[in-house]
């Protein structure tokens, strides 16, 4: 039965490895920034939620293009300064604490 098991997985087994140990430590080592990046995502949801925002008029009020903003909502985007300030003053709340 082992045997069998086995060789149903070999046969199964994808051509390309996976990439979910490096995706993992990745997450891992930059933890501290991504857990900032996802606050700030949820803030922009809300925001664009209660303005009634697409992505693009969103893009538009910050001066970036849609995908950026995408990036930006997927909590994964390590912002600059620039760009914390223009949602800091798209949005009127403050991001950064003084």
């Amino acid at each position: 039965m082992k045997q069998k098991t086995l060789d149903y997985l070999e046969s199964h087994q994808s051509e390309t490895p996976s990439a979910w140990k490096g995706e993992a430590e990745w997450r891992r080592e930059n933890k501290a920034w991504l857990r900032h990046s996802q606050h700030i995502a949820v803030k922009v949801l809300l925001f664009m939620k209660q303005e009634q925002l697409t992505q693009n008029s969103m893009a538009q009020r910050l001066g970036c293009t849609q995908q950026y903003v995408s990036r930006i909502l997927k909590g994964k985007e390590n912002m600059s300064l620039e760009t914390l300030t223009k949602l800091e003053q798209t949005m009127g709340v403050q991001i950064i604490a003084d």
